[in-house]
């Protein structure tokens, strides 16, 4: 298979995202950095070297990488990854924060595993689908008992994931690997009725899982009726919609942000967009969903245009990912979903998601440039 040019178009929207997300991160963490660690660049730093150089390390092996290769050795991938997501719960090793634990500490560098597997499992996933549906093509019969075997080891798989991540809790993570492969599941043209019933389960689960921790009914309730709790679980939500509200059409300027001063909870992670939106204001939130846009339509045309079905399915579940978080993200600062731990793609504070999503982006190029 010859190869030819990756695709530019992605490649400038990619750049323009992560120089975004720097410049933002540089104007958002500068007082807590200063009054934390003494320095207006701690966090800014602390993002260039273990999220951006990393990723970029990450993203150049992967666009190298052959995809025939990457596909062989997908499931010890998901397998060490799977791993790693059990070992958050080890005394010395794993490190919990805020009552949750879901990061490794090795020393000088922390890594959060769950971010990993976004792109472990759709990867794994593109693999196996595209072998149990291109194996499946004969009597119907033998369909209809492929895809009930095909459809009985997707609920297992994801099960696994589901009680490592329930156990940490990361239900944010969750959610988006369940609705990522639901739709790279249908995407395979599966028999609609389990997609219906992939429906049925998310959404009863979903409903367990709130009725089991009355903080996650406390933030439904607070979506509904934000005055329920205005100075506690509503605190938030409140403050990011004064934060993109008081940026107006062409905002207050960058680096000219009130809220960042400690009134809006994680300014620097979930809640940077409505920092984003009070300094560039309308125009600058609709340029970043604008290219968020874009990223989508290079990203599914990159899948449309495959050649095979596993590099198809990579590149849908990649750009799936990557775009569907940052909607939600966007989504819940302005209330129109309930909030949420998921970050914004290339512009939140973490290191993990960064190198996470720049080693997707690797892979989606690598495919663009796939040639018969």
């Amino acid at each position: 298979m010859a190869k030819g040019n990756p695709d530019y178009i992605l490649i400038a929207v990619t750049a323009i995202l992560i120089i975004l997300g720097i410049i933002i991160l540089a104007n958002v963490s500068a007082p807590f950095s200063l009054e934390t660690f003494g320095t207006t660049y701690y966090f800014l730093n602390h993002q260039l070297l273990f999220g951006l150089f990393p990723g970029l390390i990450l993203a150049f092996l992967t666009f190298r990488i052959p995809l025939d290769f990457l596909k062989k050795w997908v499931p010890l991938l998901l397998l060490i990854n799977l791993i790693l997501l059990a070992i958050v719960f080890l005394p010395g090793i794993g490190f919990e924060f805020r009552g949750a634990a879901r990061w490794i500490n090795l020393g000088p560098i922390s890594f959060q595993p769950s971010e990993f597997l976004k792109l472990t499992f759709i990867l794994y996933l593109a693999a196996w689908l595209a072998s149990r549906t291109a194996s499946e093509k004969t009597s119907r019969n033998q369909l209809m008992w492929g895809y009930s075997q095909t459809f009985l080891a997707f609920l297992i798989v994801i099960g696994v994931i589901s009680l490592l991540l329930i156990f940490q809790p990361d239900i944010s993570t969750l959610g988006i690997i369940i609705l990522v492969a639901s739709l790279m599941y249908f995407l395979a043209k599966t028999p609609l009725w389990q997609n219906f019933l992939i429906i049925f389960i998310g959404v009863a689960s979903l409903f367990i899982l709130i009725k089991l921790a009355p903080y996650r009914a406390a933030r439904f309730l607070v979506f509904f009726d934000p005055t329920a709790d205005p100075m506690g679980i509503g605190y938030q939500i409140k403050q990011a919609l004064i934060a993109a509200g008081s940026g107006g059409i062409f905002g207050l300027g960058l680096g000219m942000s009130q809220m960042k001063f400690g009134f809006l909870p994680q300014s620097i992670a979930d809640s940077i967009f409505a920092i984003f939106a009070e300094e560039t204001g309308f125009i600058g939130s609709t340029l970043l969903i604008f290219l968020f846009l874009v990223f989508f339509w290079r990203g599914f045309r990159i899948g449309k245009l495959s050649q095979d079905k596993f590099s198809q399915l990579t590149a849908w579940g990649i750009t799936i990912w990557i775009c569907l978080q940052s909607f939600i993200n966007i989504a819940a600062m302005i209330k129109v979903l309930p909030l949420t731990g998921i970050p914004l793609s290339f512009i939140s504070y973490g290191g993990s998601s960064l190198v996470a999503e720049l080693g997707g982006v690797g892979i989606l190029l690598n495919i663009s440039r796939q040639k018969v």
